[in-house]
């Protein structure tokens, strides 16, 4: 391939439709793949930048059964808010399409066609896991168990996401039907699969060879550790009902696995959008001059380093990826984010949480991408970047050049005197950034890119601060303009720059500065805008007329954030609830053994702590029939003043027992309630008197 592709195709993972988009989606994928496409534009590159919804996953057939609805259902109400969500927050897809479209279905069929007929399959009757109570084998997820790697007990029958293990379904030890809860058995079936051991070799040369140097060590380390563990062939067929037809004799009752299916969805929503547009698709998958790039998180390294290059390899006739720049997990406020859990942050709810907003968010996730590591997202740490940075630094340095620019001069640019050794200074590192900024997006840098996006703008501030305009107003006008006019040339880079990371600050920002529709473009010739600040000596040159200010950014108070972190709250006390252990029911009693029981009110008249007793309590109790001592396990629950006068329920007929010396005679009936505290089950009632009994 030449140093300088002809075009560039850029996916990003299909999201799966059986829930919304959250930030761990758009901090591992979708918004690095954003500022990388929206950056190769700016300098005039052929871009098809593709995602789509994934609606063949086994989540989604889950989700339906739990739901009582059909997938199809799940699926389109979940494209619809994804889609939705995507185009609000700016995520600049050429084409976002479904797996479920005709499109896909001929696509795909006729890939595996291809492979079939080429003679690329291994047909085999192997025993898979097999759930009675369904009546149906069970595929991927729709098995948990121990992972055999890391002994994680809630592993699928894909992947473990602890460790991140590929496995198969069988490979779980003591697995489980995500079904039926059942244990399923070993049961013969059909099906085909992709021989990924005859590639090895080839894998070898083109990923630990060829990209040793240039991937991710994340991304090169896992797929070093699969291909020296020796790799198996890989079924591509599956017992499922949702999903696409298995399109050969044989095939009936089975769909294509889904991690064949989906990756091919790139391509299809390629011949989408080429279709759309009059463009030929077939260049940005089959021509060498193109590079090709998958945007993904660490979940699917191996799907998109191994599992589809040996599927384009064994096609024959398409590109294979250029990289693979995949991210680590993005954590939320110290805990795994987790959908099942509401642990998330949901791109739909932001939007309506915080309108207008969009790139404070994507500021704040591409500050703390997980590039190397897994990260943390916190509400304080968003607050703290949207004020003390974008408001603090980027926003206030472009509000009191706008504002001045319109005091001095009418909002005319002003023509500068002649430059001091600051002011070169200054030019000199104003025109050095965009080649900083490129440097750091092409190597998928993009938090290190976006924080020199941020030091072009501590530049402004400094130089304004320096060399105060405001106080040389009144003494040396000359001097004045040249200051404004060094510092208009830095709010016009910013809002040229910062259109990768922060669209529509960008677009706002221009319109302040009122570019005309021409600096608007983004290739003008063969020089791109974001090479015009290099060569250019104005970008805003005299004379010109730029708005009124505005806001770029608003701070966020603490109260903002106080509900967000409410809503964790209760998603945790809603997890502790779910997540109780309930006792098993008891052995079943007669209608006879209940009426036994003598349950009353009581009130409690006086109560003590046990000496020398952790727990146990002495009550004084007016029962109705009589004034009773009763023990009861409470005392880490209650204190001693606070029982007093309450009424409870006593089971009055119990046998009585000593416990530590004292004859306790009954039993007071509590209960935990969600936080696991004590509380007393007890008719509350006014009117009810001690006594009174209870059937």
């Amino acid at each position: 391939m030449s140093n300088t592709p002809k075009r560039y195709t850029i996916t990003a993972a299909l999201p799966y439709t059986n829930g919304p988009i959250h930030i761990g989606h758009l901090s591992g994928v979708y918004v690095p793949a954003d500022i990388y496409s929206r950056f190769l534009r700016m300098q005039g590159h052929d871009v098809a930048f593709v995602c789509g919804s994934d609606e063949h996953g086994v989540p989604i057939t889950i989700k339906a059964k739990k739901e009582g609805v059909t997938p199809q259902d799940i699926v389109d109400k979940y494209d619809e808010i994804i889609k939705d969500s995507f185009n609000n927050f700016g995520i600049s897809f050429d084409n976002y399409s479904r797996t479920s479209a005709e499109i896909h279905h001929k696509t795909a069929s006729a890939f595996f066609k291809k492979l079939y007929d080429d003679g690329k399959f291994i047909e085999e009757t192997t025993e898979q896991l097999y759930d009675a109570e369904a009546k149906q084998f069970l595929a991927d997820r729709f098995v948990t168990g121990t992972c055999p790697k890391c002994g994680n007990e809630e592993a699928y029958g894909d992947q473990c996401e602890s460790c991140g293990t590929s496995l198969n379904a069988t490979d779980l030890i003591n697995p489980k039907s995500a079904i039926t809860g059942a244990t399923p058995t070993l049961k013969e079936t059909k099906h085909w699969f992709l021989p990924l051991d005859q590639y090895e070799s080839w894998l070898k040369e083109w990923i630990l060879e060829g990209h040793k140097s240039d991937w991710k060590p994340n991304v090169y380390g896992q797929v070093k550790s699969w291909i020296d563990d020796g790799l198996r062939a890989r079924a591509v067929t599956r017992d499922l009902d949702w999903g696409i037809p298995v399109p050969v004799e044989g095939g009936e009752g089975k769909v294509l696995y889904v991690w064949f299916d989906a990756p091919i969805g790139y391509i299809s929503s390629t011949k989408e959008w080429a279709a759309r547009e009059g463009k030929d698709w077939e260049p940005y998958w089959k021509d060498q001059d193109t590079k090709m790039v998958h945007f993904i998180g660490k979940d699917n390294i191996v799907f998109h380093c191994i599992i589809f290059p040996v599927m384009l390899k064994a096609h024959g006739d398409y590109i294979l990826p250029e990289n693979v720049p995949a991210n680590e997990f993005l954590n939320l406020e110290g805990k795994k984010l987790s959908t099942s859990k509401n642990w998330a942050v949901w791109l739909h709810e932001y939007l309506e949480d915080f309108p207008g907003q969009q790139d404070v968010l994507r500021y704040a996730l591409t500050a703390n991408a997980p590039e190397t590591k897994d990260n943390d997202f916190t509400w304080k740490d968003f607050q703290a970047r949207n004020n003390n940075e974008l408001v603090a630094i980027f926003g206030n340095f472009i509000n009191r050049v706008v504002v001045l620019t319109n005091k001095y001069y009418n909002g005319e640019v002003p023509t500068p005197a002649e430059y001091s050794k600051v002011d070169e200074e200054t030019i000199a590192a104003l025109k050095a950034y965009p080649a900083v900024i490129a440097s750091s997006i092409e190597k998928y840098r993009f938090r290190e890119a976006q924080a020199e996006l941020m030091n072009l703008a501590r530049l402004g501030n400094k130089y304004l601060a320096d060399e105060e305009p405001w106080k040389l107003v009144k003494t040396d006008e000359e001097r004045t303009k040249t200051i404004m006019y060094v510092a208009l040339q830095i709010a016009s880079a910013l809002a040229t720059l910062s259109e990768p990371f922060l669209p529509f600050t960008s677009n706002k920002l221009k319109e302040i500065l009122k570019f005309s529709a021409e600096e608007r473009n983004l290739n003008e010739g063969e020089l791109s805008q974001w090479n015009k600040i290099t060569t250019r000596e104005a970008l805003l040159p005299s004379g010109h007329i730029i708005g009124k200010a505005e806001l770029l950014f608003a701070k966020i108070e603490d109260e903002k954030i106080e509900v967000q972190l409410q809503k964790l709250e209760a998603s945790k006390v809603a997890n502790a609830k779910a997540s109780e252990s309930v006792e098993p029911q008891k052995d079943t009693a007669t209608f006879e053994d209940f009426t036994k029981m003598d349950l009353r009110v009581g009130t409690i008249l006086e109560a003590s702590k046990m000496p020398k007793t952790k727990k146990l309590m002495v009550l004084k109790v007016e029962t109705g029939l009589d004034k009773r001592t009763i023990v009861s396990g409470i005392a880490e629950h209650f204190k001693a003043e606070e029982l007093i006068g309450k009424k409870v329920t006593v089971l009055a007929n119990l046998a009585p027992r000593k416990l530590r010396g004292v004859e306790s005679e009954g039993m007071i009936l509590l209960t935990e309630n969600a936080e696991g505290k004590l509380v007393f089950v007890n008719p509350d009632e006014d009117g009810v008197i001690n006594g009174a009994t209870i059937n």
